[in-house]
């Protein structure tokens, strides 16, 4: 089961880099871009629109958090592409050779960003702990890498280090071997993990991402992020 579901991600990438690549060098740059920033929009708010569709009562509890995250990367991607098309409405020309590269290396980036990001959303499903050869401990892509727990560290690197304002992930604290430096224990991979073992019922189970858990002094400090 693992090398066919590790199959599905490479022929995830496979699909989305032809589609992107077929955009040429330009559209692919720009496909790639909506793409990356889409997917960290969509890891910052997927939480709290969760919660909005779990107040309204919609019955849906199971399943807000993955609709919630694969809705709003889809709808942000959608976006932001209309928005380039708009501003940038022309191609720029480039010598034949960058075109072809360009376009596959950009096309390439996408694909393998979005399967990062879908893989990173079935965490969230309403779905055992493991299943068709998916487990949050592996490396899911066919035993080469684990596209789910890098994208996680980019989100969380890019809110720890770039933004510096709302950290996507982990418990706040100040372990003294690492002096007084600001740390964080990311914990979504394993919230998820223990959701997904209990039935899926409540969405949050060992405490919430972002703001959440920021403040919650951890007992140790982990000896790895895993990303």
């Amino acid at each position: 089961m693992e090398v066919v579901f590790g199959g599905i991600l490479v022929a995830i990438v496979a699909i989305v880099t032809w589609c992107v690549a077929s955009e040429g060098a330009w559209g692919a740059g720009l496909t790639f871009l909506a793409v990356l920033f889409a997917g960290l929009l969509a890891m910052n708010f997927f939480e709290p629109v969760a919660g909005f569709l779990d107040d309204m009562g919609s019955g849906m509890e199971r399943y807000s958090d993955f609709v919630a995250l694969v809705g709003l990367f889809a709808l942000f991607t959608f976006l932001l592409r209309l928005a380039t098309d708009l501003i940038a409405p022309t191609e720029i020309d480039v010598d034949a050779r960058v075109y072809q590269a360009s376009r596959w290396l950009f096309g390439l980036a996408a694909g393998y960003t979005t399967m990062a990001i879908l893989l990173t959303a079935l965490h969230t499903a309403p779905l055992p702990r493991n299943f068709i050869g998916f487990s949050p401990e592996r490396a899911n892509l066919l035993e080469l890498a684990a596209p789910d727990r890098q994208w996680l560290g980019f989100t969380q690197h890019v809110s720890e280090k770039v933004l510096a304002r709302r950290i996507f992930d982990g418990a706040e604290f100040n372990p003294p071997a690492y002096g007084t430096d600001q740390k964080y224990w990311p914990s979504f991979a394993i919230r998820y993990a223990t959701r997904r073992q209990e039935g899926g019922g409540a969405r949050k189970v060992i405490g919430g991402t972002g703001g959440a858990a920021a403040g919650t002094p951890a007992a140790a400090p982990p000896q790895s992020s895993g990303f």
